[in-house]
């Protein structure tokens, strides 16, 4: 089978997307199909199709954290499409890259899925001012809809997803299929000591220190300054528990002055910007992973924690309340006094109790690895296929709106006779 993954930016670029997409190409390579990453990338300026990423020019957008927004519509990139010729066009995006990939899919009766990453409703303040976002968020449920009534078939990586479809008033069905762990590389064995040796070293964290680690990319969506109030409130010096927040974003200057307010800065570190394949070390450093996040679907950072043997510290979510399980992978808390209760169940726990929540941890996401996720996704292909032949006499979407446009004008203008 011949797969195009449409997504707005690509390696080297990280991000939970492209770390999902990347996984996936890898996963469907392994099991002998084709794939084609379709991509923005303003690092060479033209259209460049490198190693099966057709590398997309556009502009530069800092709001979106530097990363390249394309154009929705390009003959040249069409006719690398209509080279490859997909079986099954999937798209990780909305904007530029995505729209261009739904179109294309639509118009020449290619079967189309759409994998929903991202909950819109907790990024609108990105774009909107405070007053505007009820409007930005209502014109937001109308531009991603179009995509979730298009599509053949809908994935995503947890029940926020359909929370979401429902909440526009969409009957569409969303197939759950978690998010995607590179088992191998975040093994605890797999970790050099010494590595683990300089980044304690590097941040002055003392041995007898437990550490708790949050990371990934610090936008307000994350929430880390509910991690940072709950911590104040947990945790006294005494405790020896640091926690660290790594990773980079327009949040990280205000998470590091509202530590200063709350006076934990001796309680709290702030690594900054660690690259992707630096990140082991940090995690073996760590005894627990921590995360307040409400928008996050299945987070994949999470999942690396999780295959490295950290149990999390999740922060009550019913939609996501399948990611922990107390005591075989982690602990939930509801406030900054459960927090501290687990906080300091965990450290009353014997080194033989917490090498085996350690494992427990670990063995939970043994089943969401590479391979895995591909199976997962060629079941939704089989079925995107079906619904696409079942509805294949329907005209493309061009057709209707010309066909629309046709009769509009004809009532309007009716030539003499």
């Amino acid at each position: 089978m011949r797969i195009a993954l449409f997504a707005e930016t690509y390696l080297p670029n990280i991000s939970g997307v492209v770390t999902h997409v990347h996984a996936l190409r890898v996963g469907l390579e392994r099991l002998g199909h084709e794939v084609l990453v379709v991509c923005g990338d303003n690092s060479y300026g033209h259209y460049l199709l490198r190693d099966n990423v057709l590398y997309c020019p556009g502009f530069v957008s800092q709001k979106f954290y530097g990363y390249t927004i394309s154009t929705p519509w390009s003959r040249e990139r069409a006719r690398y499409i209509k080279d490859f010729a997909p079986d099954i066009v999937h798209l990780h995006t909305e904007f530029g890259i995505g729209f261009f990939g739904m179109h294309w899919a639509m118009h020449h009766n290619v079967p189309l899925v759409y994998t929903l990453h991202t909950m819109y409703d907790d990024y609108v303040y990105y774009i909107a001012p405070k007053p505007f976002i009820p409007a930005a968020r209502s014109l937001s449920h109308q531009f991603f809809g179009r995509y979730i009534k298009n599509c053949d078939a809908i994935t995503g990586p947890s029940l926020k997803c359909q929370e979401y479809v429902d909440a526009l008033g969409l009957s569409r069905h969303v197939h759950i299929i978690p998010n995607p762990v590179e088992l191998d590389k975040f093994a605890p064995g797999a970790v050099n000591p010494a590595d683990v040796t300089a980044v304690r070293e590097k941040l002055a964290i003392p041995e007898d220190c437990t550490c708790v680690l949050f990371v990934g990319r610090l936008g307000q969506e994350k929430s880390c300054d509910v991690l940072l109030d709950c911590w104040a409130q947990a945790v006294s010096p005494e405790d020896k528990l640091k926690l660290l927040i790594v990773g980079d974003g327009p949040a990280r200057p205000g998470l590091i002055k509202q530590a200063e307010a709350l006076g934990i800065t001796d309680r709290v570190i702030f690594p900054g910007k660690v690259m992707h394949d630096d990140i082991p070390p940090y995690l073996a450093l760590g005894s627990l992973y921590a995360t307040a996040s409400l928008s996050d679907t299945n987070s994949i950072s999470m999942l690396e924690g999780m295959a490295s043997g950290l149990p999390v510290l999740q922060l009550y979510d019913p939609l996501n309340g399948d990611q922990v399980t107390e005591g075989q992978n982690g602990f939930v808390f509801r406030n900054a006094m459960e927090m501290k209760q687990k906080l300091s169940a965990y450290q009353a726990m014997s080194p033989a109790e917490k090498q085996r929540l350690s494992e427990s941890t670990r063995q939970s996401v043994a089943k969401k690895g590479y391979e895995t996720l591909a199976e997962n996704l060629l079941t939704v292909y089989a079925e995107a296929a079906e619904h696409k032949r079942q509805t294949q006499d329907r005209p493309p979407l061009v057709l209707k709106i010309r066909r629309g446009l046709k009769h509009a004008v004809g009532k309007i203008y009716k030539p003499p006779r």
